[in-house]
């Protein structure tokens, strides 16, 4: 791995910093291909919206793009950089001021999934760790995360690829590391995140691209009894593109292997 704190070649930050002491900040996952920064555009729209939100200064985006550049291994086909970007640092206590933000960029290998997740399908894990409501904070990617570390722990099975999380009635939010889709009667729909969650780039991108086929998109709530009357359900963030749902629990999704699915359409549409 290769770091940069404030455009050095550091890997350490400071005890001060707002990011470490109470998860004031922001951050975004980003997918290099071939050399290519993914999606800048729209994670750099996320994080704008993100800054505005929590009333952190915008950085400079020339040279955030000039130091991811910087960070990429021209040997990888595939890698992953991490953008960190939090209020700064401060005296003790939770007031702020005219702070300084700091930028934290990190260079990591791809991920090593499962290619099979991708054609064959997933299986789902029902996490127990419920999902806050919080509109000031719903859609944004935030430092604070527990949650979804919880989450997350709930499981050690290498059969489950992920876990499906929902807040505190029981309404289908989102996975641990994902957005969620299901299609039913050919209707697309996906959780309604004004309340709690974080609004994907690859979530967004679908959306866009299903808008752009005249396809009807529903975003509002799903319970566990229209998620497992859907006809398709798949999983999606900016690293593993779609993964279809095969199986929730003891339940079954025949169609996810359909070569004529919406899913399958949609995976080849967001290349």
């Amino acid at each position: 791995m290769k770091f940069l704190i404030n455009g050095e070649q550091v890997s350490a930050v400071s005890c001060q910093d707002r990011g470490l002491q109470f998860g004031d900040g922001l951050f975004e996952t980003i997918a290099v291909l071939d050399g290519e920064i993914m999606h800048w555009s729209k994670h750099w729209q996320r994080l704008s919206s993100g800054c505005e939100r929590l009333f952190i200064s915008s950085p400079d985006e020339s040279i955030l793009v000039q130091e991811i550049r910087s960070l990429i291994d021209s040997k990888l086909q595939k890698q992953v950089i991490k953008l960190i970007y939090t209020r700064g640092e401060s005296e003790r206590g939770y007031k702020f001021g005219d702070i300084k933000p700091t930028r934290i960029l990190s260079q990591s290998a791809w991920p090593e999934f499962n290619p099979q997740n991708a054609d064959e399908g997933i299986e789902l894990y029902l996490c127990k760790t419920r999902i806050a409501h919080q509109p000031l904070l719903a859609g944004l990617k935030h430092l604070n995360r527990l949650e979804n570390v919880l989450a997350r722990h709930e499981w050690q099975e290498c059969k489950y690829a992920e876990g499906l999380m929902f807040d505190l009635n029981d309404i289908v939010i989102e996975g641990t590391m994902s957005n969620l889709f299901m299609v039913k009667d050919g209707k697309l729909e996906t959780p309604d995140l004004s309340r709690c969650g974080v609004a994907g780039i690859t979530r967004q991108r679908i959306l866009d691209a299903a808008k752009e086929e005249s396809m009807n998109i529903n975003i509002c709530d799903i319970n566990e009894k229209s998620l497992f009357e859907a006809d398709e359900i798949f999983m999606c963030n900016s690293l593993i593109g779609i993964w279809p749902v095969k199986k929730i629990g003891e339940h079954n999704f025949a169609t996810y292997n359909d070569v004529n699915s919406i899913t399958r359409f949609l995976q080849q549409k967001i290349i």
